[in-house]
């Protein structure tokens, strides 16, 4: 399991479009995907998961990886996510 902790660089954070680009990324990977903030967990391939976390910019999500391709996986969606 690989996890990396990242502030949210995106101007409008994890809505909408950079919601949807960030769960088409995340589908990419065999590795089973999740995302946290402030203790509640969401599957991060799920476009409504994603959307009911709410995430703004600037503040800060763990990314969770499980799987053949975790590493790639964690590091990809958190690059995405600091961009």
């Amino acid at each position: 399991m690989q996890e990396k902790k990242v502030k949210v660089g995106l101007a409008s954070g994890l809505q909408s479009r950079p919601a949807a680009e960030f769960v088409q990324l995340a589908n990419r990977y065999s590795s089973h995907l999740y995302l946290e903030k402030e203790g509640k967990r969401v599957n991060a391939k799920s476009i409504m998961g994603l959307m009911s976390l709410a995430v703004a910019s600037d503040e800060e999500i763990i990314i969770f990886a499980d799987g053949a391709d975790e590493e790639s996986a964690v590091n990809e969606l958190a690059t995405f996510v600091t961009e």
